[in-house]
């Protein structure tokens, strides 16, 4: 059985998507001559600052061009829909965002946005433009702690984002963004569910298959496998799984610090997010931490996939600071 969209074709989904945004931000955002795929803060880069680019596919709106803005990041690089852009967009935001003080690449760990990423730099290189990588690996579903290098990038991507942008914002050193960058994605923890699967614009099929009655915790936001596959449980029995291995990964004191998401992976209405809201607030009320800033809704989505993911990042005087700078993007603001 065939899904449904409102779409013209798959073929054209993206690069329509993409006219759409900026018909509907022309005071945020701009596209590369020529280079429709490479999505620049209007307000973003400038001399001395050290570049800020992310990318990645599309489909998980509105990362990752929401996030380009002032404050934030620079230029975005998007891929088809699950997929890895090509090293074109990405050399051409590097560009565009290069203010003589380097690069800063920061994507998902998949491998083929490393792949790509990677031959980007390399031509960057030759341009004497210098591109260094910061992986995001929140997702504590797809590898244990000891291979935490091995682990995806999900909806950690939002605060990781914000304080690397923030560091790039703050004149930070080539070396204090990466270190700032790779310190917060050091400290942000994130697990998911899902309840029901999402269909490609090509396909119009899902791209995987799970019982009415079930769910799958841990499943990445292409439908990578999870960690673990059952019946349907409440909301707050659903919470508690999440949190019991943020928590127990995170192993902050009390009187610690966070800042939570609860976002929604594309279909999960605000109600639901709120129910698991009210229990997160109980668990780190429970732990002895202290809820500095948190974000309810759509920030890293898989389609109209239904389910959700938690995120956790144990702040201290930094990132907190970091969380904090103002930044002015097309779908985000603080």
């Amino acid at each position: 059985m065939k899904t449904k969209k409102l779409i013209n074709s798959g073929a054209h989904a993206v690069d329509e998507m993409l006219e759409g945004v900026l018909a509907a931000h022309p005071d945020h955002l701009y596209a590369v001559d020529g280079m429709p795929r490479a999505i620049v803060a209007r307000n973003g880069p400038r001399k001395g600052k050290v570049g800020f680019v992310i990318g990645g596919g599309s489909g998980h709106e509105p990362t990752f061009l929401g996030f380009v803005g002032k404050g934030l990041a620079d230029a975005a690089a998007i891929g088809n829909v699950f997929a890895s852009p090509p090293p074109d967009p990405i050399v051409a935001c590097a560009r565009a965002a290069d203010g003589g003080a380097g690069v800063l690449f920061m994507y998902g760990n998949y491998a083929g946005d490393v792949m790509n990423f990677d031959m980007a730099a390399e031509l960057l290189a030759l341009d004497d433009i210098e591109a260094r990588t910061v992986l995001t690996t929140d997702d504590v579903a797809s590898a244990p702690p000891d291979q935490s290098d091995k682990r995806r990038g999900v909806a950690g991507n939002v605060f990781i984002f914000k304080a690397a942008g923030a560091a790039c914002d703050l004149m930070y050193s080539f070396d204090e963004v990466e270190r700032a960058a790779r310190y917060a994605n050091s400290r942000t923890y994130s697990m998911g569910v899902a309840l029901s699967p999402c269909s490609l614009p090509q396909t119009l099929k899902p791209n995987f298959l799970i019982g009415e009655d079930e769910m799958e915790i841990g499943m990445g936001i292409h439908g990578e496998p999870g960690v673990a596959r059952g019946s349907l449980r409440s909301a707050d029995e659903v919470t508690d799984q999440l949190m019991d291995g943020i928590l127990r990964e995170m192993s902050a004191p009390a009187g610690d610090r966070v800042a939570v998401l609860v976002n929604s992976l594309g279909s999960t209405p605000m109600m639901e997010l709120y129910i698991m809201m009210r229990r997160v607030k109980s668990r780190l009320d429970g732990a002895g931490l202290v809820i500095h800033t948190s974000l309810v809704g759509n920030y890293c989505t898989s389609l109209e996939m239904a389910g959700a993911s938690i995120t956790v990042m144990h702040l201290d005087d930094e990132l907190q600071r970091l969380i904090d700078h103002p930044c002015d993007c097309a779908m985000f603001k603080r």
